[in-house]
């Protein structure tokens, strides 16, 4: 069983079992607790906690855990509908809503609850995350000389420089800014790069967290398709022309959804477009630590190949370590990275120093290339255990590329399918997924479901949970389609 659902069931039972104490009265100690549940002590603390926050017990270090004394009177409900006119008064007629969808982030965020295999998650799964390297990387940051002390805003040089290396190119650490996470950095570069009201080239499809960041900010997400090898570029230099739009988002590298890598015919073509129309492009470079086995070598940063500027490099540990391992580089040169540094100052002041001292712990150690030798093969193994699955039991969604790097496969349904539908099937059937219409700025040329299988617990899980699937799309799948398995050349592993 999962931790965090021991932690739920036995936050559960107590929460059952309060009227047994009167207001004040003393619950069984934490020894008795792990004996009777057969639980860990960690997970007694998590249960005890989460009911301290509920405001249901009330814990005392040294003499145990109480039941809470009743709550006074609950206030009368204020009236917030003024609310509703304010957030909605932009000021001018000419600026995009700046109404905030996150359903596309929370997706992959939010635990399903308990048995049901996570297809719809965004990072590793616990047991292929470096959790002992992390905990000893921190423990000796925080023994590190001024490790609690205010860092420097950019971020602690060691790390810029760490970087810096890693990207390659003439890439220096004057021009890195240490960032709290992809996300964080995404933010701040749009905020730099694009005023409200502005159109933003984006992917086609394209990560929903991004054209969350975007919309919030009041800017345009404009689409502009990808293939195989990537952002296509005659469609981009039709976008720019058509739009006056100034920043183009990508994601060159194993893209998200698709898994695609833009083409090296490609790189400098785009860069070209990019640099002749005066626009920036904002490289999110996400996954380039999540290689499978069988990648080969990599193509470098575009940014690494970008003398002039044009590009705004993002680049993070997180997908690589744990979801709340935000260390992240925000890389740029000439005029525009003193207005990065600006925003970025503004918002967040700097990284935590700890964290920052940790991260560089940890990327020094010799725990570091093991643990990323052993997710590229535990990612691979992972993908092709999926994709056998797919091809035996789901022949008829089509599967036109296999990434070799990232976490997820993006499949096409058949015309005529209902994704919600699909979806809503899946999780009766004990299966979370991700539908594809977040992914699209605009509307969607199929419907599609992006399935994730690194958030699982093994192989076993993925076999199954492919099963599974297998029945909600017995149920949701056009009649015409579920009465038909004799195409399996639709998927191409």
């Amino acid at each position: 069983m999962h931790e965090r659902s021991s932690v739920a069931d036995l936050a559960n039972q107590l929460r059952q079992e309060l009227d047994r104490y009167s207001p004040g009265g003393k619950l069984p100690s934490s020894r008795a607790l792990v004996d009777r549940f057969r639980v860990s002590p960690v997970t007694v603390s998590r249960a005890l906690a989460q009911l301290a926050a509920e405001g249901l017990v009330v814990t005392r270090p040294g003499a145990g855990a109480f039941r809470a004394r009743p709550r006074p009177a609950t206030a009368p409900v204020g009236d917030t509908s003024w609310q509703e006119v304010a957030l909605s008064a932009d000021g001018a007629a000419d600026l995009v809503p700046r109404s905030v969808d996150a359903d596309g982030v929370t997706v992959s965020l939010a635990a399903p609850p308990p048995g049901v295999t996570e297809f719809n998650g965004g990072y590793l799964h616990p047991s292929l995350q470096p959790e002992r390297a992390m905990a000893a990387a921190l423990a000796r940051a925080g023994r590190r000389p001024g490790a609690w002390g205010r860092p420097p805003m950019e971020g602690l040089p060691e790390l810029r420089e760490w970087f810096a290396r890693t990207i390659g190119g003439s890439v220096t650490a004057a021009e890195v800014l240490v960032a709290a996470g992809g996300q964080s950095a995404l933010t701040t570069a749009l905020r730099a790069l694009a005023p409200p009201g502005a159109p933003v080239l984006v992917e086609s499809p394209t990560y929903p967290g991004m054209l969350a960041i975007a919309r919030s900010a009041g800017l345009r997400p404009v689409p502009v398709p990808v293939d195989a090898d990537g952002v296509r570029p005659a469609l981009l230099a039709d976008a720019l022309h058509a739009t006056g739009a100034r920043v183009l988002v990508c994601q060159p590298l194993f893209q998200n959804p698709t898994g695609a890598v833009l083409a090296p015919a490609r790189r400098a073509e785009v860069l070209r477009i990019a640099r002749e129309a005066g626009a920036f492009v904002v490289e999110d470079d996400f996954v380039r630590r999540l290689a499978h086995e069988d990648a080969g070598p990599l193509p470098r940063p575009l940014v690494a190949d970008d003398p002039d500027g044009v590009v705004v490099h993002v680049g993070s540990l997180t997908k690589a370590t744990s979801p709340s391992f935000r260390v992240s580089a925000l890389v740029a040169r000439g005029p525009v990275l003193q207005r990065l540094r600006a925003i970025q100052v503004v918002d967040t002041f700097f990284v935590p120093r700890p964290l920052q001292e940790a991260a560089l712990e940890l990327v020094g150690s010799p725990a570091w290339p093991r643990h990323l030798r052993a997710i590229a093969t535990a990612l691979k193994s992972r993908r092709d255990t999926m994709t056998a699955a797919l091809a035996l039991h789901l022949p008829e969604l089509a599967l036109p590329h296999v990434p070799s790097g990232g976490y997820h496969l993006w499949l096409r349904l058949p015309d005529g399918t209902d994704e919600s539908a699909v979806t809503a099937a899946a999780l009766r059937a004990g299966v979370a997924l991700t539908p594809g219409r977040p992914y699209f700025s605009a509307e969607p040329p199929a419907p599609h479901l992006r399935l994730s299988f690194a958030a699982v617990a093994g192989e076993g899980e993925i076999t199954e949970g492919v099963r599974r699937l297998r029945a909600a799309c017995d149920e949701a799948l056009p009649q015409t389609v579920r009465h038909d398995r004799s195409a399996p050349e639709r998927f191409q592993p």
